[in-house]
């Protein structure tokens, strides 16, 4: 015998309804059977997604769970997606889109009040008017940063190469985990909105590209030597010229690079962290091979600071980079 919903279950399950486009009306066997895959790949690809497991009676799964299965399928079986990578495809987009939401659920509450999640009516109602301008906006940033992206290997690298040497930096900002404590919840949104602000600009006028920001860091990635320290060096001048948001530390790595996923990895990634985390306050480190491509420049200084101690790195040389007096 089935218990009756908690009225809050129920208000959740109808604003989900709302913007799924629908009802649930099918089982995962169900969903499985109706794009032609074996349960066991569609709930793997469900996981893969960041999603709970699902009871093999519950039925949550809507028309456009069997839509979106079919397609990845098709992409998979016309070879766009290896087979091997399925999963990691639907894990990385999911990654992504999760965050995505997050934000935009912040919106609705925001624009919403005390109304959010209380008014049914009103909260579906926003929803069908706000949705598809969210989706459209979507769309036409991805568009354009698929553009962006394809050009950028077509004309500037070799396409079929994953590996390629780059330029990592990591910025931090000073005494993160003081303001954590003493500052409050606005407080602390106005402070991470600020600096993911002047982070994104300043990479983006420099023609770097932002990989991620987690909290108090923001990663990027630069092809050229010129544009990571043009990058790291305006930041700190930003920063400086502001009493909004607190010093950064920076640091800079150059070598070979693994680009998967909109993400990277590899040596020279963990050296740019390492540096981050030994630099001080206002200042820019760069390890051996930055330093070798930067010198002779006249507008940079490099200050040798001899070897540094990091964990993992045995002998690691750094040198602060400075603006030419």
């Amino acid at each position: 015998m089935f218990e009756p919903r908690n009225e809050p279950a129920q208000r959740g399950h109808e604003v989900e309804e709302t913007i799924l486009g629908g009802p649930p009306r099918y089982t995962k066997a169900q969903v499985a059977a109706a794009a032609e895959v074996p349960v066991a790949r569609a709930e793997q690809l469900w996981q893969a997604m960041g999603f709970a497991h699902v009871d093999d009676d519950a039925v949550v799964f809507t028309d456009a769970d069997v839509a979106a299965l079919r397609a990845l399928v098709e992409l998979v079986s016309a070879q766009v997606i290896p087979p091997e990578l399925e999963s990691a495809v639907a894990r990385s987009l999911a990654q992504t889109m999760s965050r995505l939401a997050e934000w935009q659920v912040g919106i609705f509450r925001s624009l919403l009040g005390d109304k959010f999640a209380v008014d049914i009516e009103t909260t579906a109602q926003v929803a069908e008017v706000i949705l598809p301008v969210m989706e459209r906006m979507q769309g036409y940033v991805w568009r354009r940063h698929l553009a962006a992206t394809a050009a950028r290997e077509l004309t500037e690298r070799d396409p079929g190469a994953d590996e390629r040497v780059q330029v990592i930096g990591f910025a931090d900002i000073v005494g993160y985990t003081r303001l954590i404590r003493d500052f409050t919840e606005l407080e602390l949104a106005r402070l991470i909105d600020g600096f993911e602000e002047v982070a994104t600009r300043v990479v983006a006028e420099n023609r770097g590209r932002v990989v991620k920001t987690v909290g108090d860091e923001v990663l990027f990635v630069t092809d050229t030597a010129p544009e990571a320290a043009e990058i790291a060096l305006a930041l700190n001048e930003e920063i400086a010229r502001t009493d909004l948001l607190p010093p950064l530390r920076i640091g800079l790595a150059m070598g070979p690079v693994l680009a998967r996923f909109g993400d990277v990895y590899g040596s020279t990634v963990n050296i740019a962290s390492r540096l981050t985390s030994v630099a001080r306050p206002a200042s820019v480190l760069v390890d051996r091979e930055l330093a070798a491509a930067l010198r002779g420049r006249p507008e940079y200084q490099l200050i040798s600071i001899g070897p540094t101690k990091v964990q993992g790195f045995r002998g690691l040389r750094a040198w602060a980079l400075r603006r030419a007096s």
